[in-house]
């Protein structure tokens, strides 16, 4: 089963790969161009719409995928096909295929906000409106919810509806705001999406491991391009992008093991705040301190956990390798919760998170600039 799902991220690969480096003589040209000043690091303009080679990579596979398992006979498949696993995954196929195209359609206007953000910076409420506007859409038209357990609060299902819609638009947020070195979001997405396509293979749910599949090769695809020092930029068009689709898929998946239920394993659950603790965490740190100055938490400055790095000595790829080990440490951590059987062993996992944090914490006291120095760009 594993073999054809592999194979998807190949050709994700393979599309973003190229993509990208179309985009990169294609940018330019149409004027997606960022431009060097202000509190920007790089010296020489570089283009933009990376975002547009990912889109494309993670798109077009999926909507070939589905139209394939759409077309499938199951009872044929059943028949002939000796393997149950890939059974179920054209099974699953077919009853996500409606949930599926609503993501895609997510994703494309998100896409396009980003692109059109991109050309001429939009107004950083004006963004976070539409944001929370289609993750409302997909999450109360698709019934797509975390924590259905709050339906049992007496308030039926606004609760889970409200803190789903808060957690994707914070995760895609995060790494919108970590979309500020060469490599550094791409290259923490594909550390995040691995750890959750380990969890999700390791507890047989096929059809998220295999979108999870595309969405690792688009985003190593584009990250070859990408690596400090960057020929593109994904811009907001690709930042907004991979923060949706791993906020969406983190409700999709079940952190139960087959087997077990709620009352045995809560615990799993938080296994992608595990996962996404280091996005997370840079998030809530430096809003607070934008708010602390008087700030909009989503004007840009310098004030990143990957600029503290860089300010104490690092070279800007080492502090991004260095956050890519942050963030593999703890979701080594986060792919072993669905399988422990005592709240001890999850006490331990979490308590370990919290160290990685504070050691994280300790790392970036670096002091403050008096003065950032405001860019155009918002979204950082």
């Amino acid at each position: 089963m594993l073999l054809p799902i592999l194979a998807l991220g190949a050709v994700s690969f393979i599309i973003s790969w190229v993509a990208t480096a179309a985009m990169i003589r294609i940018a330019p040209r149409v004027g997606l161009l960022d431009k060097p000043g202000g509190r920007k690091i790089h010296d020489n303009p570089k283009p933009l719409g990376g975002g547009v080679a990912m889109f494309v990579g993670f798109a077009l596979p999926m909507l070939v995928g589905l139209a394939i398992v759409n077309f499938a006979d199951v009872s044929l498949v059943t028949r002939y096909v000796k393997y149950p696993d890939v059974v179920a995954l054209v099974a699953g196929g077919q009853k996500q295929s409606p949930l599926s195209l609503g993501m895609l359609a997510a994703m494309f206007v998100m896409h396009v906000m980003g692109l059109l953000d991109d050309r001429r910076a939009l107004g950083p409420y004006s963004k976070l409106l539409v944001q929370v506007g289609v993750v409302s859409a997909l999450v109360i038209g698709f019934d797509m919810r975390a924590l259905t357990a709050l339906d049992k609060l007496g308030l039926g299902p606004v609760p889970s509806i409200v803190v789903t819609v808060f957690w994707i638009t914070a995760v895609t947020n995060a790494f919108n705001f970590l979309d500020n070195m060469d490599g550094l979001s791409a290259g923490v997405a594909a550390v995040c999406s691995i750890a959750f396509f380990v969890t999700t293979v390791s507890i047989q749910q096929w059809f998220v491991a295999a979108t999870l599949a595309l969405l690792i090769g688009s985003l190593l695809g584009f990250l070859f391009w990408n690596f400090p020092p960057a020929r593109i930029f994904m811009g907001d068009s690709g930042s907004l992008l991979i923060g949706l689709v791993l906020g969406v898929l983190t409700v999709r998946t079940q952190y139960l093991t087959p087997g077990h239920d709620f009352a045995r394993g809560w615990y799993a659950v938080f296994a992608p705040v595990i996962v996404l603790a280091l996005p997370l965490y840079d998030l809530v740190v430096v809003s607070i301190i934008r708010l602390s100055r008087g700030r909009s938490p989503f004007v840009g400055d310098t004030n990143h956990f990957s600029h503290r790095l860089v300010a104490r000595g690092m070279s800007r790829r080492t502090a991004v390798l260095c956050l890519y080990l942050v963030t593999a440490a703890t979701s080594v951590a986060a792919i072993l919760l669905p399988h422990v059987r005592s709240t001890f062993a999850a006490a331990l996992i979490f308590s370990q998170t919290i160290l990685v944090l504070g050691l994280v914490a300790l790392l970036e006291q670096h002091p403050l600039p008096l003065h950032d120095e405001r860019g155009s760009r918002m979204e950082n």
